[in-house]
């Protein structure tokens, strides 16, 4: 078993110090940082201040993108981060990005950043998208489609390794299935680590456990359900009907 110490940060977490103060005291054989925004590279700024090892620092998937350790630089190596599906890197997909826009004059934003985590989150999200939508004109028609049919496309994706090789999107993210059941499509994540001036994959995939993770999510949907009072889709009937 281990201790668990929780240390609130006052939003938006630029003044940290009296809770580094603590993690000086207490010092904890690790820090998980569940943090947003300016909070990351701060808490990382403090990190260095008070010696606390960053290798001995993992942070939530919203406190491991570039914006989290380049304003500390060489001093935040170590730092290791959540990468769910995704991190830093460039694929076939961002040499046709370079390739077709930056080199054309038509890119947006700095070219620089293709690749990077938050970069590639976008892409993914933007993929995820066009792809819905061509789900649900395979089944509707290739016409202007309604919000229903295109939250079938989202909830009937089927994007397997052929699927993204031919997108470009091979090495970046695993294949994703989706249903009325099952909205997340997969439950992977893999750690990487700052380098200093980059992020690397220090792990292989981690997969979430469904015996603990699922029963959570569905004691907090059935509060959801009542409290605002919904009805229960019934995806087994929704399924029979061909939806």
């Amino acid at each position: 078993g281990y201790e668990l110490l929780l240390l609130p940060v006052t939003h938006p977490g630029v003044e940290q110090k009296a809770t580094w103060l603590q993690i000086r005291q207490q010092r904890p054989d690790y820090v998980f940082l569940w943090g947003w925004g300016v909070m990351n590279s701060t808490a990382i700024k403090e990190a260095v201040a008070t010696g606390y090892p960053r290798d001995r620092m993992f942070g939530v998937w919203w406190a491991a993108a570039e914006p989290d350790v380049v304003p500390v630089g060489a001093d935040a190596k170590g730092y290791n981060g959540l990468a769910l599906q995704h991190g830093a890197g460039r694929a076939k997909v961002h040499e046709d990005v370079l390739k077709f826009l930056h080199d054309r004059g038509q890119g947006t934003g700095p070219r620089e950043e293709v690749g990077t985590v938050l970069y590639n989150r976008g892409l993914i999200s933007a993929m995820l998208g066009v792809e819905g939508v061509r789900r649900a004109q395979e089944r509707y028609g290739k016409k202007p489609l309604t919000g229903e049919q295109v939250r079938w496309g989202l909830e009937n994706l089927a994007l397997d390794q052929k699927r993204l090789d031919a997108l470009g999107f091979a090495g970046v993210m695993r294949p994703i299935s989706t249903s009325c059941r099952e909205h997340a499509g997969a439950h992977y994540a893999r750690v990487h680590t700052w380098d200093g001036t980059k992020w690397n994959f220090t792990s292989d995939w981690y997969e979430a456990d469904q015996q603990i993770i699922r029963p959570m999510i569905q004691r907090s949907a059935n509060a959801y359900l009542a409290e605002k009072k919904l009805q229960r889709r019934d995806c087994a009937k929704e399924l029979s009907a061909g939806g």
